[in-house]
């Protein structure tokens, strides 16, 4: 690989006699990585027998096409393996509050959603409004049930969320060294001074993330650079300008090691951080910083947000009735409205007048006239084992489905809307009528499965 010039002296200046092999580690094939999605049952031993990751019982070695019924279904997500260690190491527990900053495309978001098991609050942001909606269909495609997302600079969201979450994450913009394997396009806009100005980004981004993190709660900093600018020295600062936060002992396996003090301050408080090197490990370059504060006083929060209306009377019949039909003893509770469209809030929360909500839970369907249309999120966050009605569908079949294709059944059950299922994963919702299965895969999704 055809590394920069001043990337190559910089890391022989900085790692010495380790550089020749660190350098080396470019030149080698990077490694493919995806997660099982806990929720789901009967997944094939093709992918759960893989070679596991070290330090995520969830991530195997290998990939997954993004055209299979698998990855459709969202009980696998694709992720680099040394990724993982961010989630990993965040490891929310059950009834947090949690926040990820920088969300998008949403591996992180849905890592720690696996963690959290449909409970507590999960608010996952993205500034930017094209990548927001790409963690939007990740999001939905994951069965994320207590999920808010928002589309909002860190600014914004630090004065609705003062001192509000158990576990704040921040996967922070930076220059990429860590991806020049497997992304050799970063390395066309990296310098120097990139380097420094995303430096700068991190610390504006830190600044207000830190507010952020409750008396006693803790903050993940990860990068997917190797700068000691964006890494060790950025610690650093936050060390010495915000000192009711102190750094955490992070668990090294699987071939990740100690930060690195001599390239910050030389305090060894920052061995604690971790490094990810591919010359040492199976993965790319990664830093995990877990930063905790120190417990006190919290503002107190005051109002509730409003996300919508409540349901109307006869909202809230065709709801009850396609629940009861349909979801058997799945329940959802804090539901909105939306315009025509319907939601469960995962929790209350605070005033949210000055934010950005771009969605504002799981939505469950739209209201039409004179009935309820389920909608495609809560099909994948549907568990087949828990709903009433569900209908087994072949391959073939599920290739028609996510082509956009109605089929055809030999024996028809009773009409209405059927939880599809396909090798025991839940695809979306369709309408039987007659012999007809009425396709509702949405059309912005749909495509050719070509390998049988």
């Amino acid at each position: 690989m055809n590394l920069p010039d001043d990337f190559v002296t910089k890391y022989q200046r900085l790692l010495g006699t380790e550089a020749a092999a660190f350098l080396a580690s470019f030149d080698t094939p990077s490694l493919s990585g995806y997660r099982v999605n806990p929720t789901h049952h009967d997944l094939p031993t093709t992918l759960t027998e893989t070679p596991t990751v070290a330090y995520e019982p969830l991530g195997h070695f290998g990939s997954v096409s993004g055209r299979s019924l698998m990855h459709q279904s969202g009980a696998v997500y694709s992720q680099e393996p040394s990724a993982m260690f961010v989630g990993a190491t965040a490891a929310p527990k059950v009834g947090e509050r949690v926040l990820d900053l920088c969300a998008a495309p949403g591996g992180k978001t849905t890592h720690l959603a696996s963690y959290l098991q449909g409970t507590g609050l999960l608010v996952t942001n993205e500034i930017n409004r094209k990548r927001v909606k790409i963690l939007a269909e990740n999001v939905e495609r994951f069965g994320v049930p207590n999920a808010v997302i928002f589309n909002d600079a860190p600014e914004q969201l630090s004065p609705v969320f003062p001192d509000y979450f158990d576990k704040v994450l921040v996967d922070a913009p930076c220059s990429g060294e860590g991806m020049f394997r497997k992304d050799p396009a970063a390395m066309t806009y990296w310098s120097l001074d990139y380097v420094n100005d995303c430096a700068a980004r991190q610390r504006d981004i830190l600044t207000e993330a830190l507010k952020m993190v409750k008396p006693g709660g803790q903050l993940i900093y990860s990068t997917c650079t190797f700068a000691p600018e964006e890494d060790e020295q950025m610690m650093a600062w936050v060390l010495q300008n915000f000192p009711e936060f102190h750094l955490v002992p992070i668990q090294k396996v699987g071939g990740v090691v100690d930060a690195r003090p001599e390239w910050a301050d030389g305090n060894p408080e920052l061995a604690k951080a971790a490094r990810l090197f591919p010359h040492l490990m199976q993965g790319e370059g990664h830093f995990v910083a877990k930063l905790e504060r120190d417990t006190g006083d919290a503002h107190e929060l005051r109002g509730s947000a409003t996300l919508g209306q409540a349901l109307t009377r006869d909202q809230q019949k065709l709801w009850q009735d396609f629940a009861d039909q349909v979801l058997g003893q799945a329940t959802f509770t804090n539901l909105v409205t939306v315009k025509d469209q319907l939601f469960a809030l995962p929790v209350t929360l605070p005033d949210l007048k000055h934010a950005h909500v771009f969605r504002p839970g799981l939505h469950l369907g739209v209201f039409k006239k004179n009935r309820f249309e389920p909608a495609y999120a809560l099909a994948l966050a549907s568990d087949p084992q828990v709903v009433s009605r569900s209908l087994t569908i072949t391959a073939d079949q599920w290739r028609a489905w996510v082509h956009g294709d109605t089929f055809t059944l030999t024996t028809a059950p009773e009409k209405g809307w059927y939880l599809l299922v396909c090798a025991g994963q839940p695809v979306g919702f369709g309408k039987v009528v007659g012999n007809t299965v009425k396709n509702f895969f949405p059309k912005g999704l749909r495509f050719t499965v070509y390998d049988h």
